[in-house]
C-alpha cells in the first residue's frame, strides 16, 4: 500500500481576461447600436464554439498555475508560501475540487477537509448546528460519527449561544472559528488550511496551530498557506515556495523559508482592491525617508461602508524568520487626535528611535472598532532596516535577538582578603 496521498502531475490553471478598448467620451446611438450588434454576434459565436463567454473587446489567457508537480505522503506538513499572487490559493481550490485545473492532473487517497475563503463550504441561511452536519455528510461521514464530534466542535469555536442562529448572521471572526472547527474535528485524512485564519484573533490562531498540530501527530497530512513564516516553520517539516505559478522549490520548511526571505522585494507601499460589504483596509504607507532614520511612520487608509463610531488600527512588525519583534495597537494606545464618525480616513502610527537591529522585516496591519475586528493584513510590505556606524559591529540577531534595547553598563571593584590555607 503506497503513502502517497497527494500526486499533482504538471498542474496548470488558466483564466482568460477580458478588456475594454473603446475609450470615447461620447457615443451616437447609431454607435451604440452597432456596437450592441457585434458582441451580440459574438457572443452567439462563443457559445457555439464551445469558449468561455468573457466581457470585453479583447482577451488575455493568464497561467495561475503552470507545471505543478509534487507528491505528498501520508504524515506530511507542507507549508506552501509566496508572494501574493503566486498561485497559493488557486493550488488549494484545485486541491479541494473547488476549481478544475486546465491542464494536468491530481491524485488525492483519502477523505479531504479544506478550510479556504470565508464562508466556504457554508450555507448562509443554514444554521451553525445544521452546517456541522452539512459538511460532515459532505466529508462521507455517517451521523453517529458527526454525533460523537458534535460537542467537541462547539466548543472548539464557542458558539454554543449561536448554534441555531443561521451563519448568515454571523461575524467573519465566529464564521471562521465554526468553519476551523468543523475541517479539523471530522477527522479527515488530508487537513487544507488557507491564510483565512488571519480573521482571527491571536488566541484562536493559537488554538489553530494547536489543533492542526494534533492533526499532524495522529500521522495525517497536513497543507497549510500562510505569510506567517513562524507559524509555518513551527508547524511544517516541508516546504514548497510558489512563484509566478510554478513551484520553484521544493525542499525543507527551513530552506524555502530562507529563498523565500532571500528573493522578497522591498516595498513601502501597497493598495488593496475595495471591499463594499465591510469595513476594509484600502491602502498602506511606510515613510521610506523616516525608516532611514531608523524611525517608523505607518499610514494605514480605511474605507468603510458606513462611518465608523471609532476606528482604531494596529501594526505588527516581524523578522525575516517570522518572529513577531514589536507591535502598536490604537485600541490599547489611545490616539491624540482619534478618527470618529469618519467613512474614510487614515490611521497613522509613528513610533521614533525604533529599537530593532538592522535586517530585514514585515509589516502587519489590522483595523477594527472599539468592539470589532475588521481586517487585517497580514506581511504586506518587506524593507531593510540598514545598519549605521553604531550598528556595524552588533552580533546577529540570531545570536541576541532583534531588539536593540539601549543599557548602560558599568563596572565595580571588590577588595577581598586572600585566603590562609
Amino acid at each position: 500500500m503506497t503513502d502517497i496521498v497527494i500526486r499533482a502531475d504538471r498542474l496548470g490553471k488558466r483564466y482568460v481576461i477580458g478588456h475594454r478598448t473603446e475609450r470615447e467620451r461620447y457615443t451616437a446611438l447609431r454607435d451604440v447600436l452597432t456596437r450592441s450588434t457585434t458582441r451580440l454576434l459574438r457572443t452567439a459565436l462563443d457559445v457555439a464554439r464551445g469558449r468561455q463567454l468573457i466581457d470585453g473587446d479583447e482577451r488575455e489567457e493568464f497561467w495561475a498555475l503552470s507545471e505543478v508537480s509534487f507528491e505528498l505522503k501520508r504524515g506530511d506538513v507542507v507549508g506552501v508560501v509566496g508572494r501574493n499572487g503566486a498561485g497559493k490559493s488557486t493550488l488549494l481550490k484545485v486541491l479541494s475540487r473547488i476549481t478544475e485545473p486546465t491542464r494536468g492532473r491530481v491524485e488525492i487517497r483519502g477523505r479531504l477537509a479544506s478550510l479556504l475563503e470565508v464562508g466556504t463550504g457554508f450555507h448562509p441561511e443554514l444554521s451553525g448546528r445544521e452546517n456541522i452536519y452539512l459538511n460532515g455528510a459532505i466529508l462521507g461521514m455517517r451521523r453517529a460519527e458527526i454525533d460523537r464530534k458534535f460537542d467537541e466542535i462547539v466548543a472548539f469555536a464557542e458558539v454554543e449561544k449561536f448554534l441555531d442562529t443561521p451563519v448568515k448572521r454571523y461575524s467573519s471572526g465566529m464564521y471562521v472559528r465554526l468553519a476551523f472547527a468543523v475541517a479539523a474535528h471530522l477527522e479527515p485524512e488530508i487537513l487544507v488550511v488557507d491564510e483565512v485564519l488571519a480573521v482571527g484573533d491571536a488566541e484562536f490562531q493559537k488554538k489553530c496551530l494547536g489543533k492542526m498540530k494534533d492533526v499532524a501527530g495522529q500521522g495525517r497530512t497536513v497543507i497549510f498557506v500562510s505569510h506567517n513564516l513562524a507559524a509555518v516553520k513551527a508547524l511544517c517539516n516541508r516546504g514548497l515556495l510558489l512563484a509566478g505559478g510554478r513551484v520553484v522549490r521544493d525542499d525543507s520548511v527551513d530552506a524555502v523559508v530562507r529563498q523565500y526571505v532571500n528573493t522578497s522585494d522591498a516595498a513601502y507601499s501597497i493598495s488593496f482592491a475595495a471591499n463594499s460589504a465591510r469595513p476594509a483596509i484600502s491602502a498602506i504607507d511606510v515613510d521610506s525617508e523616516a525608516l532611514a532614520e531608523r524611525h517608523l511612520i505607518v499610514d494605514i487608509h480605511f474605507a468603510s461602508p458606513k462611518p465608523l463610531h471609532t476606528a482604531v488600527g494596529g501594526i505588527v512588525l516581524r523578522a525575516d524568520t517570522g518572529e513577531a519583534v514589536w507591535g502598536s495597537n490604537s485600541r490599547f494606545h489611545p490616539s491624540r487626535n482619534p478618527v470618529k464618525g469618519v467613512a474614510y480616513g487614515v490611521l497613522r502610527c509613528e513610533a521614533r528611535r525604533l529599537p530593532i537591529r538592522p535586517g530585514r522585516y514585515s509589516l502587519s496591519a489590522w483595523l477594527g472598532d472599539w468592539h470589532e475586528d475588521y481586517d487585517a493584513r497580514i506581511d504586506v510590505l518587506n524593507f531593510t532596516v540598514g545598519a549605521d556606524d553604531a550598528h556595524s559591529l552588533l552580533p546577529p540577531a540570531s545570536a541576541v535577538g532583534h531588539l536593540d534595547w539601549p543599557a548602560e553598563w558599568g563596572a565595580a571593584f571588590e577588595t577581598r582578603e586572600a585566603s590562609i590555607a
